[in-house]
């Protein structure tokens, strides 16, 4: 039995009771305003939809959020909404709480949804996953990221807080490789997001609860699946990283997320996840296995748009020297002087290069700066290179006119 007291009326709703419903006596009028609602945060270029009862629509857009309407959802509606959209999965969210699915608005637009209860009822967040899958060229990724496409082997994570664009940016990689190459590929998510076509490779996407119990049973089960590719959604416990490790090792390119800041901070996650005494091993197998970390933030653009700025960090052998040593606080600077070799950054280079390209502002960058007071004056000696050049051509322009 739930107590509620939302806006001006006490609710007791016996939820176990809700559960038991006719999909066919449902009206779908919550699901069609919904779908208003998502409708109009595509317009706007929004990335996801919260809904709450007893609070507002809202929508996150260009990284802010912002109310949609005045119109306030109740808790019956809530339960409605949920009742829609889930179906025979509402039971899934009275028993666990929370539930993830996905949601297809039309051909073009999907959605990644979590409903979840809380204090004053259901609520739920809407993430927008184009059909269309963007390539590395959509999304201006540096071109350094394109080598990774090509490995035959070994571990690539891509890494960052939620909602920078982590699985855009695998999205991408995974699809040049089925565009180009001749592999399979399995891919494990929970849920799944982008929807893949067969081209020049073979796709198997697996949802956890749907195709599979969990990612690392999926992931020790990919193994005799004869995979070349294997996408890991999120490498979320020790098992999880120990297998993908092993799968790395034995001749398999795996790719997968960590919700971490930067390329040392990955380093120091994966191995702090295992016990002291076993810490060494994972520390020489990383530094055998691991290939490249992307570890990205989205900032706003001149153009009131975001974009990703991203550090790369690829191996060779002082990188793997530093992990297998122990000597992790040396790594962001080897990352920043193996830019014009290697291709590598740091997050400030990729920020500095932004602004050269005046694709965002001073402020902007020095906001996401890692190091502001560094970047800052980095910063100030691009803009007086570009002020003395100005000065030295409108200088030979007066030499002219006076000739």
């Amino acid at each position: 039995m739930v107590q509620n007291e939302n806006l001006d009326c006490n609710i007791e709703i016996n939820l176990e009771d809700e559960s038991n419903f006719d999909v066919n006596s449902l009206s779908f009028e919550m699901d069609k305003k919904l779908r208003f609602y998502l409708a109009g945060l595509i317009e706007h270029g929004g990335s996801d939809l919260h809904i709450k009862s007893g609070s507002y629509y809202r929508g996150r857009i260009q990284g802010e959020m912002l109310k949609l309407s005045d119109e306030v959802l109740t808790y019956k509606d809530g339960l409605q909404l949920a009742k829609e959209v889930l179906k025979g999965r509402f039971k899934d969210l009275v028993r666990d709480k929370s539930v993830d699915f996905n949601y297809k608005l039309n051909e073009k637009y999907r959605f990644r949804g979590n409903m979840f209860f809380q204090a004053d009822g259901v609520s739920a967040v809407f993430r927008v996953i184009p059909v269309d899958i963007p390539t590395m060229e959509d999304l201006n990724l540096p071109k350094t990221i394109k080598q990774l496409c090509n490995l035959k082997r070994g571990l690539v994570l891509v890494t960052g807080p939620t909602g920078s664009g982590k699985s855009t940016t695998l999205a991408s990689i995974i699809n040049n490789i089925n565009l180009h190459q001749k592999k399979h590929i399995i891919t494990i998510e929970d849920p799944i997001e982008f929807v893949y076509k067969d081209e020049n490779s073979l796709i198997n996407q697996r949802a956890i609860g749907q195709d599979a119990k969990d990612f690392s049973t999926a992931l020790r089960a990919a193994l005799r699946e004869d995979p070349d590719v294997i996408l890991v959604g999120e490498m979320r416990d020790m098992e999880t990283i120990e297998t993908a490790m092993h799968a790395a090792e034995t001749g398999h390119l795996v790719l997968s997320t960590l919700h971490t800041v930067d390329a040392k901070d990955t380093i120091n996650r994966i191995i702090g996840m295992f016990p002291g005494n076993e810490q060494n091993k994972i520390r020489m197998s990383l530094s055998a296995v691991l290939q490249g970390v992307l570890s990205q933030r989205l900032v706003k653009t001149t153009d009131g748009k975001r974009t990703a700025a991203i550090e790369i960090l690829l191996r060779n052998a002082r990188i793997a020297s530093l992990i297998e040593d122990e000597r992790d606080s040396e790594i962001t600077e080897a990352i920043q002087e193996g830019k014009d070799i290697y291709g590598m950054q740091t997050f400030d280079q990729a920020l500095l290069d932004l602004y050269k390209e005046n694709r965002i502002t001073k402020e902007e960058a020095l906001i996401n700066a890692t190091n502001r007071s560094d970047l800052n004056m980095k910063l100030d000696e691009f803009n007086q290179k570009i002020n003395g050049a100005e000065d030295i051509e409108a200088s030979m322009i007066d030499l002219k006119i006076e000739a």
